[in-house]
């Protein structure tokens, strides 16, 4: 295959990529075989394939709101090449069985490379660690554990999955709540909250468990993974932990909380309800900051569908979470880039490179070079698009961004070589 006339990293003149065998031959003006597919960029920004440690794919157990199959092709036309499914299943991930059949699945599939999170406790219940190893060792080679959906509260468990990781060379993403502070909370701690009568989400009840865990990871020398960091004051945990972790600390945001806030409350429509919760305009704004300046390490999509019948209800009844993985993309380059707080390189570094990194991947978020793994993903810059939800591939709609117009589009993506989005379409 020929990628013809793009950008590397939105940089420079167009230049032509030899694809060959699933790596990338020759970069410059390579002269292709007689029948070679071409693939015109047209002076596109050409990245290298998206990666997301944050993924709910609901397969097994609630395939009404997504399968393995509808959340690939999700990801492959937001420009994903690898995706981290979460472990809150039925039956839950903790165990050999549920890790292999979804990474086994996800292979059938073959549009974006599954990878499964383990849980870090049985049943996702907090009281007694799953079976780490175990997993580990399985055919899907689990290196990343999380109870995401829960905290792992108790602070012994923590300390032993911690110190049980660093044997797996594995890592521990937190979500980062404590319970005792979020018993029925339903929106951000503050006045918007208060005013429409929610009992509230404190920011203290992240910050509280970020600080605990930095410590007990420093502790036992593991590596920790701070899920959706949505507080202001959480960067500033980050800041005091990070030169105490040696590289063992990583955190990422989500789109959403890159954007929106929780003056999204008024509309009283769940679509807007995600746990961590929407926070203010001062917390968004220490996201952005703290995203550009590394604090935080990656974007992470948080993909949540949900079933009609669990997000149209009444705001208390329904399901915190939202779709994220097609317009992830989008919204970093509305609130990263378009202000100047990113460039296309840094795109590259917070939604491909240092994903793969923290998960240990060694074919993905890889430089465009020859004889690199071709995962890439092809970005038209100047392309607008309006948010539908019923028109994306999830089987779920419940997108926050419902008729949002939004900058740059995915017109291909590349799994080692092949296409397998191009121009809206799955390959």
């Amino acid at each position: 295959m020929l990628i013809k006339g793009a950008r590397p990293y939105g940089e420079g003149e167009p230049v032509d990529l030899l694809i060959a065998d699933g790596v990338i031959a020759e970069i410059g003006a390579p002269d292709p075989p007689a029948g070679a597919e071409v693939l015109d960029a047209a002076g596109q920004v050409l990245l290298p394939g998206l990666v997301d440690l944050h993924t709910h794919l609901r397969e097994p157990g609630r395939e009404d709101a997504e399968t393995i199959a509808t959340g690939s092709a999700a990801a492959a036309l937001g420009g994903f090449t690898a995706v981290f499914a979460m472990a809150n299943t039925s039956p839950v991930a903790d165990n050999q069985v549920i890790v292999e059949h979804v990474w086994r699945r996800g292979r059938e599939v073959g549009l974006v490379d599954v990878h499964p999170v383990g849980a870090v406790t049985v049943g996702l219940a907090g009281e007694k660690l799953a079976e780490l190893g175990t997993m580990a060792g399985s055919a899907a080679g689990v290196r990343m554990f999380s109870d995401d959906g829960h905290c792992v509260a108790d602070p012994l468990i923590m300390r032993r999955a911690l110190e049980y990781s660093t044997a797996l060379n594995a890592v521990i993403a937190q979500h980062a709540e404590e319970p005792a502070l979020t018993v029925g909370a339903q929106a951000h701690e503050g006045e918007r909250a208060a005013r429409l009568g929610y009992t509230g989400w404190p920011a203290s009840a992240e910050e509280a468990i970020v600080a605990r865990d930095c410590l007990l990871a420093e502790r036992a020398m593991a590596r920790l993974h701070v899920c959706h960091v949505s507080s202001a004051g959480t960067v500033d945990v980050l800041e005091w932990a990070r030169p105490r972790a040696d590289g063992r600390l990583s955190a990422e945001v989500t789109p959403h909380h890159l954007l929106l806030t929780d003056e999204r409350l008024a509309t009283y429509d769940p679509v807007n309800k995600v746990n961590p919760p929407l926070r203010t305009d001062a917390d968004v704004r220490r996201m952005r900051t703290a995203l550009a300046e590394g604090v935080l390490d990656c974007v992470a999509t948080d993909h949540a569908p949900h079933a009609a019948q669990d997000k149209d209800c009444e705001w208390a009844a329904a399901k915190p979470g939202m779709l994220g993985l097609q317009t992830a993309l989008s919204i970093v380059v509305r609130t990263m880039v378009e202000p100047g707080l990113l460039d296309w390189r840094g795109l590259a570094r917070v939604m491909s490179e240092r994903p793969a990194e923290i998960a240990g991947l060694p074919d993905q978020g890889r430089p465009i070079e020859a004889g690199e793994p071709a995962n890439l993903v092809l970005v038209d810059p100047a392309a607008e698009w309006t948010v539908r939800g019923a028109e994306l591939a999830s089987l779920a709609a419940n997108t926050p961004y419902e008729d949002m117009r939004l900058p740059a589009a995915v017109t291909a993506t590349l799994l080692r070589g092949r296409i397998t989005a191009r121009a809206g379409r799955i390959i």
